[in-house]
């Protein structure tokens, strides 16, 4: 599963379960993710072109499990009457993507280096997948035990088994790879921090809506960048940060969630999200006067 978080467009300190709307867009995502990882998952196995057999049998196993999971997903929702269609807000999937260094990654020329990367960037999506499951299936046992969110738990309790399996192969082959020698170590060790790196940025893309969150991203992608050679940094800057500090997602899913308050609930918008985007400036003012100092 190529994860994306769940409650991107919620605030701090908000509880998503409490807000139905909100819950369904959550598992909306999730539906959207497991959906999307087949079609990211396929291109990987044919961009390895059958090499190392192995390899190419459990990313298939993995492949079988998603469009399940992204059925029995489909079902909940649609029994629930909610909407399947792309979920709103900034995307964690698309996020990743755009991080991703596939400028460098060529299983023609260096296929070791290709198959580690690729292992990397999937296991880190599929840890942070299996975080927010059980942290999910932990809220959705202490609210209140309506037959919605019974249906809800069951769901993501058939999925989280499957998930947690997808990592542990993901280990396995990391683990393997890196038992080689000490070179392979240190470039299994390399390619898990630069990919953690990707993956949290991405993930914190999602989080925050707050002003000066254009900057943090930009404060993230130098991150990733120092993880890397350094003859390929300056490539993958280049290429990546005017969309970053653009961040035209970023505005459209600021539009979308003051739009979707101010419908709903007006005064949430004034008493919570209104100081949340404050904060969001004074924070960047505290920032400059700190480098001034």
């Amino acid at each position: 599963m190529w994860f994306a978080p769940a409650f991107g467009d919620a605030p701090k300190g908000s509880r998503p379960l409490g807000d139905r709307d909100l819950h369904l867009v959550t598992l909306n995502r999730y539906r959207y993710s497991e959906q999307r990882s087949c079609k990211d998952l396929t291109e990987v196995i044919e961009q390895l072109n059958g090499q190392p057999p192995e390899l190419i049998r459990d990313l298939s196993h993995h492949i079988s499990d998603e469009p399940r999971h992204a059925m029995w997903l489909t079902d909940l929702l649609v029994e629930l009457g909610a909407n399947v269609g792309t979920p709103p807000g900034s995307s964690y999937i698309d996020e990743f993507d755009r991080l991703i260094d596939r400028e460098f990654f060529n299983p023609e020329h260096n296929l070791e280096d290709s198959i580690i990367a690729g292992l990397a960037a999937i296991n880190v999506t599929e840890k942070r997948g299996c975080e927010y499951f059980s942290a999910h299936i932990y809220a959705l046992k202490q609210a209140p035990q309506t037959e919605e969110n019974i249906k809800i738990r069951q769901t993501i309790e058939k999925i989280l088994p499957e998930e947690a399996g997808h990592v542990r192969w993901g280990n396995r082959w990391l683990g393997q790879l890196a038992d080689k020698s000490p070179e392979h170590r240190q470039k299994v060790d390399q390619a898990k921090r630069k990919y953690a790196a990707i993956e949290q940025a991405a993930f914190e893309a999602g989080m925050d809506i707050t002003l000066g969150a254009e900057l943090r991203r930009v404060a993230n992608l130098l991150e990733v960048a120092n993880t890397m050679p350094v003859w390929q940094r300056p490539q993958y800057l280049m290429e990546r940060l005017p969309q970053t500090l653009l961040a035209p997602d970023l505005q459209r899913t600021r539009i979308n969630v003051v739009e979707r308050v101010w419908k709903r609930d007006p005064q949430t918008l004034i008493e919570r999200f209104v100081p949340m985007f404050l904060n969001g400036l004074k924070g960047m003012q505290d920032n400059r006067q700190k480098t001034k100092a």
